[in-house]
């Protein structure tokens, strides 16, 4: 019989074998009693034990065995040393019997007579142990030899029976010499073991339907598959996808590239990053849950395949939803050299080891526990006292980072704060709820959390800076930087891009972020007047990437970052979406773009600033330490 599987085309042959031998009956265990009597006492042996012990078995029936072949030997030889002697002497013998009166006088004369023992003396030896006779030169016949004698028949007389008596001593002989060379040496006694256990292979063996190896419990699924870089991405609507590197050519500089994947139309690739099939991914959930995977445990698809969604993949709970996807190096002993930091809704944040997640279950744990009760406020505001759980926050971001970056946190009215993540102590427990890291009015909450690397600046450097950037449009005076640390800072230079609700937004210099302590109520970071509305979005952009804006009615945009322009930090920004009225934008994404496209706005408008808008360069703030900010 033949089976043949039909696999799909994202599916690992590999793993589907080991699926198939671990629950399918085509590979079965037989387990074995191994309780055994031994020495007349029942002992449980192990497979080296039953061994050994059928190996002493076959010695002693093998032993035995021989014994009695040798003993009859013996008596047979026995009668022919008789038959030798009669047939030697036979015009005697047979005048011997002619002149007694009866058998039993016949018999009583040949068992007086002595022989000579001259053509049997070389086999005398061999049977002297079951009729010992004295080494002389005369042999007298025993009980049985005489009776074997009386009892020949004529024709075993003949030239021709005389000789099948000598060959058959002879036979007898050779047979008794190898019984005791068995008997008396070890050696010889497996020979003769192991051509036995041969001759039962040769006639009782059949070539085997099955196979004996290891159980293959102890394989993972993991070991079958192959090391090979994968590009995951991510969509907005949390549909997610893995695709071999090497499907992606290499192109020149000025290529138009080529589709990454298949999305709906209201749907767009978010997040995109290269790892091998080894490297484990966390999903942290806004419910403060996180979910671990292996990379090739993701679907695979090629590029034009739009992938699964990840609720179809984890034990999400209702209205659980994927808010951070997080990978990860594959060794995890190197995860204790990076710090994870967490942010919720209410302001609250937390810096762990990533070594705290190195066992996750398959049905997840928790990453941060929200608890019962409201959230107070404590009244230090450096303090590294806990905030109380309240159980309507929710994890907004969670991202790696290392204790030479800054933390920046974004709020819905407007206000962002800048601080070094070593102000947030590492915690020890997952189930903590953090401290503070923003105070927010009422009704604010936290929308975004972004990274920012430390450069090393001074507060007249970035003043200085920020009046002589490339990007400034009118530029006065000389500048007090020389060329190449102008250079360096333009290099190094980061910018945050922020969206308001009502389709208006702008990109400031990540210098105009002042870094004060966590806690504290925050900077402008963008005036939320009526006009703009509330803030949607706020996270860091380079001018490469691209950006999708959805509305609340369904509505979408898509531009490219460097189509906003570079604006101080207290302004109102500029139109990004002309949304209708009682339209709002609910959801702003990075995206990734293989080359540049136009964007159309209504009635043929360009992105302007709105009149009255604040252009120029903002007010700079002092910070918390004048010598260095980042």
């Amino acid at each position: 019989m033949r089976i043949v599987i039909d696999l799909k085309r994202d599916a690992t042959p590999d793993v589907v074998l080991n699926q198939l031998w671990r629950h399918t009956p085509a590979q079965t265990s037989f387990p074995a009693n191994m309780l055994a009597i031994r020495s007349g006492r029942p002992e449980t042996l192990t497979l080296r034990d039953f061994i050994e012990a059928f190996i002493r078995f076959r010695e002693e029936v093998i032993t035995r065995r021989s014994k009695f072949e040798l003993l009859k030997a013996r008596e047979r030889a026995h009668i022919l040393l008789g038959l030798v002697v009669a047939v030697t002497n036979l015009d005697e013998v047979v005048k011997l019997i002619r002149s007694s009166a009866s058998p039993a006088d016949a018999r009583e004369k040949l068992l007086a007579r002595e022989w000579a023992s001259d053509q049997i003396r070389q086999y005398i030896m061999l049977v002297e142990a079951v009729e010992p006779q004295a080494k002389s030169e005369k042999y007298k016949l025993s009980e049985a030899q005489v009776k074997a004698i009386l009892e020949l028949r004529l024709h075993r007389l003949t030239a021709l029976g005389r000789d099948e008596i000598g060959n058959e001593l002879q036979g007898l002989a050779e047979s008794i010499g190898e019984l005791l060379e068995i008997l008396a040496n070890r050696a010889r006694l497996y020979e003769v073991m192991r051509e036995e256990f041969d001759e039962v292979e040769a006639e009782f063996a059949t070539p085997r339907l099955s196979e004996l190896a290891a159980a293959v419990d102890g394989i993972e699924d993991e070991d079958l598959i192959e090391r090979e870089d994968m590009v995951v991405t991510v969509t907005m609507t949390g549909y997610i996808k893995r695709t071999p590197l090497s499907i992606f050519r290499e192109q020149k500089r000025g290529g138009k590239g080529r589709a990454g994947m298949a999305t709906k139309e209201e749907d767009a690739v978010t997040n995109l990053f290269i790892t091998s099939t080894h490297n484990p991914v966390l999903f942290f959930s806004n419910l403060g849950r996180v979910y671990r995977m292996k990379v090739w445990r993701l679907p695979e698809g090629g590029p034009n395949t739009k992938g699964r969604p990840m609720v179809n993949l984890l034990p999400l709970a209702e209205g659980e939803t994927i808010s951070t996807v997080l990978p990860l190096p594959e060794d995890e002993t190197e995860w204790g050299g990076l710090h994870i930091m967490f942010a919720t809704a209410n302001g609250t944040v937390r810096r762990n080891s990533m070594a705290a997640f190195t066992n996750i279950p398959s049905n997840g744990k928790i990453a941060m526990r929200f608890g019962a009760g409201t959230a107070e406020e404590t009244e230090s505001e450096g303090d590294d006292s806990e905030e109380q759980a309240d159980p309507t926050d929710r994890l907004i971001a969670v991202e790696l980072l290392t204790e030479e970056d800054n933390v920046l946190l974004a709020t819905r009215h407007g206000k962002a704060i800048r601080f070094k993540a070593t102000d947030v102590r590492e915690f020890q427990s997952r189930t903590s709820t953090g401290v503070r890291g923003i105070r927010l009015q009422p009704g604010d909450e936290v929308i975004s959390m972004s990274i920012l690397h430390r450069v090393g600046t001074t507060q007249e450097e970035r003043e200085a800076y920020l009046r002589f950037a490339p990007w400034k449009g009118e530029k006065e005076g000389e500048c007090a930087l020389p060329a190449e640390r102008l250079a360096e800072m333009a290099e190094k230079e980061q910018f945050i891009l922020t969206v308001t609700e009502n389709g208006y937004g702008k990109r400031s210099s990540a210098y105009e972020y002042r870094r004060t302590n966590r806690g504290g109520q925050g900077i402008t970071n963008i005036d939320t007047s009526e006009r703009n509305g509330c803030v949607v979005a706020s996270f860091p952009a380079h001018q490469g990437e691209a950006l999708m804006l959805v509305t609340d009615q369904g509505k979408m945009i898509r531009t490219t970052v460097g189509d906003i322009r570079v604006m101080g930090r207290n302004t109102q920004g500029v139109t990004i979406f002309r949304v209708a009225e009682q339209e709002h934008v609910v959801s702003v994404a990075k995206i990734e773009e293989s080359e540049e496209e136009d964007i159309e706005l209504e009635h043929g408008e360009e992105i302007a600033p709105e009149e009255g808008a604040t252009v120029e360069e903002s007010e700079l703030d002092k910070p918390a330490d004048p010598q260095v900010e980042e």
